[in-house]
């Protein structure tokens, strides 16, 4: 969930630090009335602004297969990038 002031950590961008982005693929905005899409909300964009890029904590995966002497150790760290919701823009609905 995405309200101004709010920080929200997604897949990497390429975007530089302090740069605003607008994202305009919105799923569902709830402002007093629910509005879902389908696929997206048109008319719905989200003001963020580029924190910081990091890579998150390393996940470590195991293969093993018995009685064969196979055992590899891998290890991941995912990308991300931290995002600051500035504001939120509606376009009124047609009635």
């Amino acid at each position: 969930m995405a309200r101004p002031g709010h920080t929200l950590q997604v897949e990497r961008l390429q975007a530089q630090e302090g740069e605003l982005i607008e994202l305009s693929d919105v799923l569902l905005v709830a402002d007093g009335e629910t509005r879902i899409g389908n696929p997206t909300v048109p008319g719905a964009r989200v003001i963020v602004q580029v924190l910081e890029h990091g890579r998150g904590r390393k996940v470590i995966a195991i293969k093993f297969k018995a009685k064969v002497r196979y055992r590899r150790k891998l290890g991941h760290r995912q990308p991300y990038t931290r995002l600051a919701v500035k504001e939120i823009l509606l376009e009124p609905v047609a009635a």
